[in-house]
């Protein structure tokens, strides 16, 4: 709280006017009795202390003014340390008080007859006037605290903004810039004296002037920005400063995109995982891998399939951090988790009131979050015929209707599509849009299953164990070889995660740097036993397991387009002997 020292050359302007107005000098002192103020004899004496007892320390002490027309008669007077000394004919002081406090006291001193004589014939009148001095010289105290106080929580409100990790401007309803952050100054590289006074239509003309009519439809956007050596791309949010019902301007914050891809790319791991950190090495996961990468110097929608478990979202990543697109969001849904009746506005986005329990301010759908993106719909066969319908007017106009919008809004989105179901048999069923299905299947990925690749599983399970071991804080290295040649011989129907779920069991259960057969869970151990013994005591023919091993050949390098070559030389024949045995078994070979 400031004191009257902190106001003393108003003070001093103020005993001034009144001693030209009424001919009587003027003293002010502060809570110390320390002269701030004076005119006459009292000006030398500015910032010495009143001493002992005086009128001013009782007016002060008590507050209360205090009148003196006879310095020789009076009780306060005669105890007054300058008692038989004092030159002062007379005297009226006040207390100058702001909430109940006093902070000094404000005296008129007569120093002669004439003096003297004004205030003792005008007693009534001075008084009043004093406590009206006294009164303007607290409300200029109360200003002064009053614009400390602001300044105060001007410089909070600087701190505060200069500390956020997003730009933050504020404008008026014109658009001239009243305030802004270091951020915002540094993310967009404009000088201050561009800013002060700067109009924000002007300096970033990506933003659309609001108005009443159509400040919902403008209030939240997609900005890119490329000026001033900067390229930045991201979101930003207007939102209205209304005091009084009345419209005073607008707050607008920016969020940058590599911060958008923070929080849709949670785990870092996976944000940053490319092919190469995909484990396996197997001929069809090469395979795989090549034409991903192929996929992914495309624009072109990706339809990945496969069995639960084979990583159809890993690979999405991958596609997506090996294209031209990776440094922009990548955003996975997964269909089947979320019910129909929010997945169009989890996808799609809505307008503030769209609906009963529309959210303020509206929603961003994932498709806007994953412009210049990427968007991974996984398990796109559980999508409902009236949101494929949808979906597939994005995937033509390269525009989405927001619930509740207005007007369409253009994007820029790579669909990546996934599901471990038959999308040819769903289309026949009338479950799925065959105009979808063929706008998705622009590039078909197959992901092989784990018994299609099983001289990988002996690399996962190492990658797995180094994994869990530290994720867990437990001293496994490795693997018995019985137990890793009865999870190499298992069939697998969960694959990769099934896979992940054992090592995972397996580390918990451990004892010893190696894992055993007997931690093994039981299922693995009894169908890998039943299957054994199951072969060892069934007699086949020599042309069923010749049928079987050419139709094994056939399957292991369907993919390839010189299958019959590598079928006749994984087999040890020749291509005219593989033929002749196609035509004896009847087996047709693509």
């Amino acid at each position: 709280m400031n004191g009257l020292k902190d106001i003393k050359d108003d003070i001093q302007n103020i005993a001034e006017a009144m001693l030209s107005v009424l001919n009587i000098d003027v003293t002010i002192v502060d809570e110390d009795l320390i002269r701030i103020a004076g005119t006459g004899i009292y000006l030398d004496k500015i910032g010495e202390r009143v001493n002992g007892y005086s009128a001013f320390k009782k007016c002060l002490e008590e507050q209360v003014l205090i009148y003196i027309d006879d310095s020789e008669q009076n009780d306060i007077c005669k105890e007054c340390s300058n008692s038989g000394s004092c030159k002062e004919y007379a005297e009226v002081c006040c207390p100058i008080t702001l909430d109940g406090y006093a902070y000094g006291v404000v005296g008129l001193i007569a120093f002669n007859e004439e003096q003297s004589s004004i205030i003792t014939d005008n007693a009534k009148d001075l008084t009043n006037f004093l406590g009206k001095m006294a009164d303007l010289i607290s409300n200029k105290l109360k200003a002064q605290n009053k614009t400390e106080e602001l300044e105060l929580e001007k410089k909070k409100l600087e701190i505060l903004l200069n500390g956020m990790n997003k730009a933050v401007v504020s404008i008026d309803t014109r658009g001239n810039i009243d305030k802004y952050n270091v951020k915002f100054r540094e993310s967009f590289n404009i000088e201050d004296e561009k800013l002060e006074g700067g109009n924000i239509f002007h300096l970033l003309d990506f933003i659309k002037k609001p108005s009443a009519l159509d400040f919902e439809k403008y209030k939240t956007g997609i900005f890119y920005y490329k000026k001033q050596g900067r390229n930045l791309k991201g979101i930003y949010n207007i939102s209205e400063i209304v005091v009084k019902n009345k419209l005073k301007g607008y707050v607008i914050d920016f969020i940058e995109n590599k911060e958008a891809i923070k929080n849709y790319n949670k785990i870092n791991k996976d944000y940053k995982i490319t092919l190469d950190n995909i484990v396996g090495n197997s001929q069809i996961m090469e395979y795989t891998k090549q034409k991903a990468l192929i996929a992914a110097k495309s624009n072109s929608t990706v339809l990945i399939t496969g069995e639960s478990g084979t990583g159809k979202e890993l690979f999405a990543r991958a596609i997506h951090n090996h294209s031209d697109r990776t440094d922009y969001p990548f955003v996975a849904v997964n269909c089947a988790a979320i019910p129909d009746n929010l997945l169009e506005s989890e996808l799609f986005g809505y307008e503030e009131g769209a609906f009963t329990g529309a959210k303020k301010g509206g929603k961003l759908g994932k498709f806007e979050l994953a412009h210049k993106g990427t968007i991974f719909l996984d398990e796109i066969g559980d999508m409902s015929i009236h949101l494929q319908g949808k979906l597939l007017r994005v995937l033509q106009e390269r525009e989405l209707d927001k619930i509740g919008g207005k007007s369409n809004i253009f994007i820029d989105v790579r669909v990546i599509a996934a599901t471990n179901k038959n999308l040819e048999a769903l289309v026949k069923n009338g479950q799925f849009r065959e105009d979808l299905y063929y706008r998705l299947k622009v590039i078909p990925i197959t992901l092989p299953t784990l018994r299609e690749r099983k001289s990988d599983i002996p690399l996962l399970i190492n990658y797995m164990i180094k994994e869990y071991a530290h994720k867990l804080n437990k001293d496994v290295i490795g693997i018995e070889e019985d137990a890793s040649k009865t999870l190499a011989d298992y069939t697998w129907p969960g694959n990769v995660r099934e896979l992940q779920n054992i090592i995972e069991y397996s580390i918990n259960m451990s004892t010893s740097p190696l894992l055993t057969l007997d931690i093994i869970p039981n299922n693995i151990k009894s169908t890998y036993y039943d299957e054994k013994s199951h072969k060892e005591e069934e007699i086949r023919t020599l042309e069923d397991l010749e049928k079987e091993e050419i139709r094994k050949a056939f399957n292991k390098y369907k993919h390839y387009k010189k299958d019959k070559e590598l079928v006749a030389k994984a087999l040890g024949i020749s291509r005219a002997t593989l033929y002749r045995k196609l035509e004896k078994y009847n087996l047709i070979s693509k």
